[in-house]
């Protein structure tokens, strides 16, 4: 700017502060701009992983019969041969979509993921447990595709259903 014993010029410091100004305005609206860019791309991400999701889930929705005529067979005796190696295929490959399986005898009772389709009660018990799957329930990631239907066993005192809150 000045030098030592040059005279102040009160135009080129206004304009320096106006430049600086105009300097700062225009660095905080890119600012902003970055800022909305980056929160769309989250966004956009965020909406394809969903969109992913529910199309996975929605096939995998439409798989299950398929996978309960299997575990029939399979009861029966009827999974054998080159038959055997099409169903462990298949649900190795639904497996690599995410597909989970749900219930397991044993499990305590939990109607987030359990239908209890029979219930009996048991002394000694202490809380609802499932003793039998008749139907497998099916989950990928956190969504729930169907509940387990269980046979559940709990405590002749208490009836099952929901916990209490």
């Amino acid at each position: 700017m000045n030098g030592p014993g040059e005279p102040r010029d009160p135009d080129r410091e206004d304009r320096a502060e106006r430049l600086e100004s105009a300097l700062a305005e225009r660095t905080a609206d890119l600012q902003q701009v970055k800022a909305e860019y980056d929160n769309y791309r989250k966004r956009i991400r965020r909406d394809r992983l969903a969109v992913r999701e529910a199309a996975v889930a929605n096939v995998l929705t439409g798989m299950l019969p398929v996978l309960d005529a299997i575990d029939e067979a399979r009861a029966q005796g009827e999974v054998t041969g080159g038959f055997r190696s099409v169903a462990r295929l298949l649900e190795a490959q639904l497996a690599s979509l995410g597909l989970q399986s749900v219930g397991e005898p044993g499990e305590p009772f939990d109607p987030r993921v359990h239908e209890a389709a029979t219930c009996t009660t048991a002394a000694g018990t202490t809380s609802p447990v499932c003793t039998e799957v008749l139907r497998a329930g099916y989950r990928v990631g956190a969504h729930l595709l169907r509940p387990a239907q269980v046979a559940v066993t709990g405590p002749p005192d208490r009836p099952v259903g929901p916990p209490s809150a």
